[in-house]
């Protein structure tokens, strides 16, 4: 884990190593400052024939102190500046690596996470990971430093007193130790909490428009309320816990130092010991015990964030399951696509409460398809939901590889091309079109990145889009807002199949992309395939006779098979389910889907 992290200091390493050397000039310099102190209450302000104090030694020594000082605060800024440095650039490397990788992830990979999972990794955890590695390079150098360096310095003043920071170190550690212990086992739960919390944020904000239209305000806030109380609960239990640090460490130190009074007033009376040196000692069992206490709650952070590590490097470690092999084919031939006894199954992982998975469920979703689309030809798809229609469309463009069997796209294995060509000619409609923040010329040239405006109007006129544009005051450059919230269903599919159609594909789905548009529109975009792009092989899909009442085969499918293959008239025939489907639709208007 550690080595996986570390490779993303990059850049920063200088800013890395200088910090702790930094850090341990600016404590070397400032173990100094309480023993000159000691020098100027008896060299100076004791000193002198009678005892009436010795101005020239207070200004000597106060000078020193305030050199001292001085060039404490000087190192402790550089640190300071290179710690920051340093840690804020480590996370933002590590921010930066994490949404790398995610973009790599093929549809199963990103099944593995949920998408508030994915983003309380890439900001709570890296967060966390940011300030422990702040602490591990000033911190974790400081407080060592400070407590070897302050017992060495106790030890050279009046070695008997330094017996009582010995004892109150075991006591304290001891009893920090016992706390940390119980806490520690808490923090991997936590974050799975965060999870929960994000993840009912990000759906409420996002289907806000949902929320309202139901008046289910109540429900969401009941819901969020949850999430946070499971989190409230976990931190109160910590908290409670780590509650006790301060109390045990003011027994402690308020212990030593009546115990450095009482002893150290007899050595003073000795003659063994100067009020000086007994003033310098407070000082050093202060630094003492706090140093002690810093490094109880860096251990604690530390372990804390190894938490976040750990979950950090589930996502940098995870590999993609669809990767373009060696010498990949970047050519795709045509537009034929071949299913030969093709099966596929959803992998769901069951999680416990610490995220940690407990086992893996399997659920069937296509078995043993066997299918050929002519280069051109347009295929209908249709069956009920759940019957696997989308699933047999994302193995055309590889978003999932078949567990079993094979998918040829212009005669070649689907797993020999390189990724990116191979989605370049195989275009994928989804059923949740999506838009992003920006212009509509930007969203159309996410297909086309130089596509001119002229070739995103021909785009538009296919998918029946610019008499729409046309009508809006700045036209193709009207800003979309996020998620496309200032355009009708209707218009954004439309939107989605011209940024489609840009790329020029060999195949193109479209996975129930015109459901929101009204018949006639969809008429005439199914009509403007037909006759404007008969080169292209098109796969329609849809719980509507009436999208693929003209296609050249339909296909229709139930619980993950074929149920039958031909065109509108021969189904009408022969097929009962499609059959069912025509009456429902017909007589009854509505969608078709299979009664369990």
């Amino acid at each position: 884990m550690f080595r996986t992290l570390l490779k993303n200091v990059g850049e920063f390493k200088k800013a890395s190593i200088l910090t702790p050397i930094y850090t341990s000039l600016e404590v070397l310099v400032s173990a100094f400052i309480p023993y000159v102190t000691a020098s100027i209450i008896d060299r100076g302000i004791n000193g002198g024939e009678h005892g009436e104090g010795d101005l020239s030694n207070v200004c000597l020594y106060g000078g020193v102190m305030l050199f001292l000082a001085f060039l404490s605060l000087f190192f402790g800024i550089r640190a300071g500046t290179n710690a920051a440095y340093a840690s804020t650039g480590f996370a933002c490397n590590l921010r930066d690596a994490m949404y790398r990788n995610i973009q790599t992830f093929s549809f199963s990979n990103i099944d593995r996470f949920s998408s508030a999972g994915l983003i309380t990794r890439m900001t709570t955890d890296v967060s966390n990971m940011q300030n422990a590695f702040q602490q591990v390079l000033r911190a974790s150098v400081r407080a060592p430093l400070n407590l070897v360096f302050s017992i060495f310095m106790c030890v050279l003043i009046n070695w008997k007193m330094s017996i009582i920071f010995i004892v109150a170190m075991l006591v304290l550690g001891c009893a920090l130790f016992f706390i940390i212990s119980k806490t520690v086992k808490l923090f991997s739960k936590v974050f799975v909490k965060y999870d929960d919390l994000n993840k009912s944020v990000q759906e409420n904000v996002q289907a806000i428009r949902v929320v309202k239209a139901f008046v289910r305000e109540d429900y969401e806030n009941k819901r969020f309320r949850k999430a946070a109380e499971g989190l409230y609960k976990l931190f109160v239990k910590t908290e409670s816990l780590q509650a006790l640090n301060q109390p045990v460490m003011n027994l402690v130190v308020y212990g030593c130092i009546i115990a450095l009074s009482w002893f150290g007033a007899h050595y003073i009376v000795g003659g063994e010991l100067t009020t000086g040196e007994l003033t310098s000692m407070f000082a050093y069992v202060m630094t003492i015990l706090m140093s002690l206490m810093m490094l109880t709650m860096i251990f604690v952070s530390i372990t804390m964030s190894a938490a976040n590590g750990r979950r950090i490097c589930q996502v940098l470690d995870e590999k993609a399951d669809i990767t373009s092999p060696e010498n990949a084919v970047m050519v795709v031939k045509d537009g034929s696509v071949e299913f030969s006894d093709a099966s596929f199954s959803y992998n769901q992982a069951v999680t416990d409460e610490e995220g940690e998975v407990k086992q893996s469920i399997t659920r069937p979703a296509l078995q043993h398809i066997t299918l050929s689309v002519r280069s051109g030809e347009t295929l209908g798809v249709i069956g009920g939901t759940g019957c696997g229609k989308s699933t047999l469309a994302s193995m055309v463009s590889r978003l999932y590889d078949v567990n079993s069997g094979t998918v040829k796209v212009g005669g070649v294995d689907v797993r020999e091309y390189d990724v990116q060509a191979l989605r370049n000619d195989v275009s994928m409609i989804l059923q949740n079109n999506i838009l992003f923040s920006g212009t509509i010329l930007d969203n159309l040239r996410w297909g086309k990145s130089d596509a001119t405006l002229e070739e995103c109007r021909q785009a538009c006129d296919l998918a029946q889009a610019s008499e729409f544009i046309n009508q809006m005051p700045d036209g193709y450059d009207t800003v979309i807002e996020q998620n496309g919230t200032n355009v009708s269903g209707g218009q954004k599919q439309r939107l989605c199949i011209a940024r489609a159609l840009l790329k020029k594909p060999k195949v193109l789905i479209l996975d129930d992309s015109t459901n929101a548009c009204d018949t006639e529109t969809e008429a005439k975009i199914l009509d403007a395939f037909s006759h404007k792009v008969p080169d292209i092989t098109k796969i329609i899909i849809s719980q509507r006779i009436q999208s693929v009442r003209n296609a050249d085969r339909i296909v229709v499918m139930d619980s993950g098979c074929i149920d039958g293959v031909g065109t509108h008239d021969e189904l009408l025939k022969s097929n009962r389910i499609y059959q069912e489907i025509y009456k429902l639709q017909m007589e009854g208007g509505g969608d078709f889907d299979p009664k369990i």
